[in-house]
């Protein structure tokens, strides 16, 4: 099954306004390991490292190529467990990223965003595509009834916060990548976390599913690790301008904490319209509708060219739509139905940070 949302950003790469990418490649220095790094690649020492970091047993951790087939893997050895009918369902919020719910869908969950009892509870922390990041309180009442919970933290290193590892929740997994904040698209390096009670079990799920990761990962990944605190100035730098003029474009909005942010337009027009309104104007910007949510956009702040990009994409968005038939037109951009997601859980109120 093809990636909607991937295909989306990649078969737009000439838009002169690039507020499509999520992770800071293009913006900051790779991560790039030596040629004697390379040679001296070890997953075993990756993984006590992220362990170290996570405070964690280095049995609990796992390494995939990404922090989505992490999440797939997950999902999958949950789906193997073969639980009663009546919890079958998985919960998630929308807007939420595509591969944690869709993942589950094509396991075989029902999908649902209402309270009450669920196999698996996925979210992601801080969110995307919302930029916002709730606090535990918050998460642990969220996901209340669910037998496990799967939080996807591929941004947290953006939000500088602790892993929710931290908790004593009962069947919690959490995941991470290289990708995003330190630009590694090219190691497809991930990991994963197991509950303590799931985790020998998982590692003779995860020996028959996946493969050694290449040295270049692994040593690239190490790279970051230690490259950690450089990296972060230069994120921090980078993202202080973009958040700034995000909070001026949007006075009544808290902050993101993410370097991704949900603009629901209040118009009335969907996402994709409003999406293919910009790209016609050269603006990428991602529909909402990719995210179970076609009430507006995903605008990314990971590029230095962030405020004149938004600009261009406000230009766009303060612009009446060509005629009244153009949202009816402009549905189909995620390839699926176009909803609204019901009340209650999606639309609830923003966390204090």
């Amino acid at each position: 099954m093809p990636f909607p949302l991937g295909e989306w950003i990649d078969s737009h790469p000439g838009c002169r306004h690039n507020l499509a990418e999520s992770g800071m490649h293009g913006t900051i220095p790779p991560p790039t390991p030596s040629a004697s790094e390379i040679r001296a690649a070890d997953e075993g020492e990756l993984r006590r490292r992220l362990a170290e970091d996570l405070s964690v047993d280095a049995r609990r951790t796992f390494l995939t190529t990404g922090a989505s087939q992490a999440n797939a893997l997950v999902v999958a050895f949950i789906a193997s467990l073969h639980s009663g009918e009546a919890t079958r369902a998985c919960r998630f919020c929308p807007p939420e990223y595509p591969p944690l719910f869709d993942t589950a869908r094509v396991s075989g969950f029902r999908l649902t965003n209402a309270p009450g009892p669920a196999e698996i509870a996925v979210v992601s922390q801080p969110r995307n595509p919302e930029g916002d990041l709730w606090d535990r309180a918050r998460l642990l009442d969220w996901a209340s009834g669910a037998r496990f919970l799967l939080v996807d933290e591929t941004f947290r290193e953006f939000a500088g916060t602790r892993s929710v590892l931290g908790t004593e929740r009962p069947g919690l997994w959490t995941t991470g990548s290289f990708t995003k904040f330190f630009a590694g698209d090219d190691l497809r390096v991930g990991f994963l976390v197991a509950p303590p009670e799931s985790a020998s079990e998982f590692a003779r799920f995860h020996g028959l599913v996946t493969n050694r990761l290449a040295p270049f990962s692994v040593a690239g990944a190490l790279r970051a690790l230690r490259e950690r605190e450089t990296t972060r100035r230069r994120v921090r730098d980078i993202l202080r301008t973009n958040v700034k003029a995000a909070r001026a474009a949007f006075p009544d909005r808290r902050p993101p904490q993410a370097p991704v942010m949900f603009d629901r337009v209040e118009s009335g027009e969907e996402g994709d319209a409003l999406a293919r309104r910009a790209l016609d104007a050269s603006v990428l910007v991602c529909s909402g509708s990719f995210f179970g949510d076609p009430s507006g956009v995903r605008l990314c702040l990971t590029r230095r060219s962030f405020p004149a990009d938004l600009s261009a994409y406000l230009a766009v968005r303060s612009s009446a739509p060509r005629d009244r038939d153009s949202s009816r037109r402009a549905r189909t951009i995620s390839g699926r139905v176009a909803r609204r997601p019901p009340g209650g859980i999606g639309r609830a109120k923003a966390a204090p940070s």
